[in-house]
């Protein structure tokens, strides 16, 4: 039989039981199909339990009448390897995605029909009624009923927020759209409709989103503090999609769903004229409040980067010749993701791998705890002085048992230190000192085997399941007043006899795994990035292979014969005013994979491969450089253009590239690295 999925006003449901998911954003036509197994299976080593994915109209009948599920557009295929991997999938089947694609998602051929399209016309149900029948052929056999990986399907996307109608011909359009997708066969437990900024949801599931910037906002100035690190009971971004639409209410009540997220940034996707960079604490720090607030689901967009496929008719990309108010890559949809476009992993993976370890031990418990924000909380992104903090808790038998949470973090502004500062409930405390960019979560009255602990100033990370279970935590910068100061308390001074604890570095916790081998867990430590396929461990890395297992388990030693780095060499052969040409030639090279880095000053750069254009990429910042994947590359030689980008001209960047005379167009330096793959256990 296979697995049951509801949900109640508070949490989904799996199997009758309260169920914590990682929901992660990938998109099977921006990545290559041979590359699915290996990237889902990073996605799992980080803790993501549910797929998400559009199917794209655009993607797979650019031209009307000539559908293409081949390749990268073998949506089938894809399905079936997250079944193979061990995932749930949600399909957002649309019609209209967004998800910085041309026109939203929608074939040119579509928008040229003598109706408009996201209105209650019947010919444009009609449209996508082959539109949903198409997809649902492809995926037949493969819903959960059918002990197939999908779970749940989303309708529209930010619909009478982007675009669309509101009100009650909006509910009707919705109502409609869910009605149709159920009949051509789409029957699976979970519907769901984003949420935010006024969009309307016909009594689905409403998912929620938040992004720590807005790359799409018109303005080239630094952005108002985000709303997305204040603990609130607000669940609207009002942020998101606002250069297609105008933020709004909540339309739905949300006494009668659980706060679940689909969209918090698990990066953020330059623009022309926008170019933020988040790192992991950006990211990590709004899981943190979102967690603080009540979500009971974290799903990241996007959580592995992509490209675009080439089009057969026009560029494929979202753009301002489309009606957008952005211009973007024709090619890279990078994202700043926790897995990158082309499959390595970047220090955003590790921070939200501690919270995806923690929903899968703690989570169930989390589900129904509810959130409890004090009353001197500060509600104004722009207070830098309050301490943000709430509690989540549940009583039980007179005990009330839950977490702290506290966020002294805000992107881009320093935050007011507090020395000493005591945080109580009833008869719980915690003193803390907090230091500009510190957030965390401590536990109190947390039953650990046969013993309570009463609080502790560590988190817990994730508990290996053995015979005697252990319990993982790891410290925090936030920390007791006292460098003394004992990290668990324990009620009457008794550690538990039946289980252990082991406590980590903050370090060491984001660049842990959990693994099974040989029906015993296991928790792995490396710096490399690790996948666990068919009981089989296995690490990927350039450099550094090193890993601690524990408990202690004999592995044998990593037998690594390094492969000579291939030479790259980069010849200047033509310069205009606004572009320098380079002819560039990478060498022979042995192993998983090849990532070329190019640094480079400069507005943009294309990579192109027997003359048709590769890769491309917006300038950033000086130290993140332009880097490919040589794996599904058969040439060694290339031409590279870097366009030129003038001091006079008007875009935000938050680090600027040296100008020479008032123009940036110039290649720095060129770094190749092997990859590896080498199997551990």
């Amino acid at each position: 039989m296979p697995d049951s999925f509801d949900f109640t006003p508070k949490y989904l449901r799996k199997n009758e039981e309260p169920w914590f998911p990682v929901m992660g954003e990938i998109h099977y036509s921006r990545c290559a199909a041979d590359s699915w197994k290996d990237e889902l299976l990073k996605m799992k080593a980080g803790g993501v339990t549910v797929v998400s994915t559009y199917t794209i109209w655009i993607h797979h009948e650019e031209i009307e009448g000539a559908w293409d599920f081949t390749r990268c557009r073998d949506v089938r295929r894809f399905v079936e390897t997250c079944r193979e991997c061990g995932l749930y999938l949600i399909l957002r089947i649309g019609p209209w995605c967004h998800g910085e694609v041309r026109n939203g998602g929608f074939p040119d051929w579509l928008l040229h029909k003598d109706f408009e399209t996201r209105t209650n016309d019947e010919r444009y149900f009609k449209e996508v009624k082959i539109w949903y029948s198409r997809i649902y052929d492809q995926i037949a056999g493969l819903l959960l009923k059918d002990n197939g990986p999908i779970i749940g399907v989303q309708i529209e996307n930010e619909y009478g927020h982007c675009g669309g109608m509101t009100g009650e011909e909006g509910e009707k359009h919705m109502k409609r759209l869910l009605s149709m997708a159920k009949e051509t066969g789409f029957d699976v437990p979970l519907y769901t409709a984003t949420g935010w900024g006024g969009a309307v949801t016909a009594g689905m599931i409403p998912v929620m989103g938040g992004y720590v910037d807005a790359p799409w906002d018109p303005r080239t100035v630094e952005l108002e503090p985000s709303g997305n690190y204040v603990i609130t009971h607000e669940r609207n971004d009002h942020a998101i999609g606002s250069d297609f639409g105008s933020g709004g209410g909540i339309t739905f009540d949300v006494e009668k769903f659980p706060y679940l997220t689909a969209e918090l940034g698990g990066g953020l996707q330059p623009t022309c004229k926008r170019r933020p960079v988040p790192d992991a604490y950006d990211i990590g720090a709004e899981t943190l409040v979102k967690l603080a607030s009540g979500v009971n689901l974290l799903g990241y967009y996007m959580y592995h980067g992509g490209t675009n496929p080439k089009g057969r008719l026009s560029m494929l990309q979202e753009s301002k010749e489309t009606g957008s108010l952005n211009d973007l890559p024709e090619l890279s949809y990078d994202f700043f993701a926790p897995i990158g476009e082309h499959g390595r992993i970047t220090p955003v993976y590790g921070e939200l791998k501690l919270y995806a370890l923690f929903a899968a031990d703690f989570g169930k418990a989390l589900c129904r705890m509810d959130s409890h924000i004090p009353a001197d909380n500060p509600d104004e992104p722009e207070n830098m002085e309050g301490i943000r903090y709430s509690w989540r808790y549940t009583e039980q038998n007179g005990l009330t048992s839950g977490y702290l949470f506290v966020n002294n973090y805000v992107r881009h502004h320093t935050m007011a230190e507090h020395t000493a500062h005591t945080f109580s409930l009833g008869s719980i405390s915690f003193t803390l000192n907090l230091h500009n960019g510190d957030y965390v979560f401590l536990p109190f009255n947390m039953q650990i085997g046969d013993a309570l602990l009463e609080k502790a100033f560590a988190t817990p990370l994730c508990i290996l399941h053995n015979e005697k279970p252990v319990y993982i935590f790891y410290r925090s910068a936030a920390s007791g007043t006292s460098e003394n100061e004992a990290l668990y308390h324990f009620k009457d001074g008794k550690w538990p006899s039946d289980a252990e604890i082991l406590t980590l570095t903050r370090k060491e916790a984001e660049h842990a795994y959990k693994i099974s081998y040989k029906g015993k867990e296991y928790l792995v430590i490396t710096y490399a990035a690790l996948v666990e396929d068919d009981s089989r461990i296995y690490l990927y890395d350039g450099d550094d292979m090193a890993f601690t297992v524990y408990p202690p388990l004999p592995v044998p030693p990593i037998e690594l014969k390094k492969q000579p780095v291939p030479e790259v060499t980069a010849k200047l052969v033509n310069t205009t005013e606004t572009t320098k040409t380079y002819e560039l030639t990478v060498g022979s090279w042995d192993g998983n994979d090849c990532y070329v880095s190019i640094y480079y000053n400069g507005n943009c750069v294309r990579l192109y491969e027997n003359g048709r254009l590769a890769a491309d990429n917006l300038f950033c910042g000086k130290n993140i450089p332009f880097q490919f994947s040589m794996k599904h590359f058969i040439s060694h030689s290339f031409r590279l253009e870097i366009d030129a980008l003038k001091i006079t001209d008007d875009l935000y960047l938050e680090d600027r590239p040296l100008f020479e005379d008032g123009t940036a167009c110039s290649l720095v330096k060129t770094v190749s690295e092997i990859e590896y793959k080498i199997r551990i256990l």
